[in-house]
């Protein structure tokens, strides 16, 4: 086996890792907000290594420019669409886990409810 080989198995095998360690956070998780934070970090690790592994393997411009795009956009839009999942939940109530130590925007909370029942 050439190293190049070795080297698209390991991003191959690393890139499946990192989704089933995702599949695991959704299951064994306490709360909404650790959920999307487990499943938006690893399963954007885990499709970009198995994008850039398909990549190498083809070796095509065709496939190496879309594996590229996918990788960008999947950086770039799964991070936000996370944030907006987590906030929604925040706005809808999705509780805290119990054993949660800080609520950074409780506070924040309070303060749009006071602006909206002032209007």
């Amino acid at each position: 086996m050439m190293i190049y080989e070795i080297l698209i198995s390991i991003m191959l095998v690393g890139g499946s890792f990192f989704i089933l360690l995702s599949a695991i956070g959704i299951l064994r998780m306490p709360d909404l907000y650790m959920r999307i934070s487990a499943t938006t970090k690893a399963v954007t690790l885990g499709v970009g290594l198995i994008s850039v592994a398909a990549a190498l393997f083809f070796g095509s411009i065709d496939i190496t420019s879309k594996a590229v795009l996918i990788v960008f956009f999947l950086f770039l839009t799964a991070p936000v669409a996370g944030h907006i999942l987590a906030r929604a939940g925040f706005y809808e109530g999705a509780p805290l886990w119990e054993g949660s130590k800080i609520n950074e925007f409780a506070d924040f909370k309070k303060d749009e409810e006071k602006d909206a029942t002032s209007s």
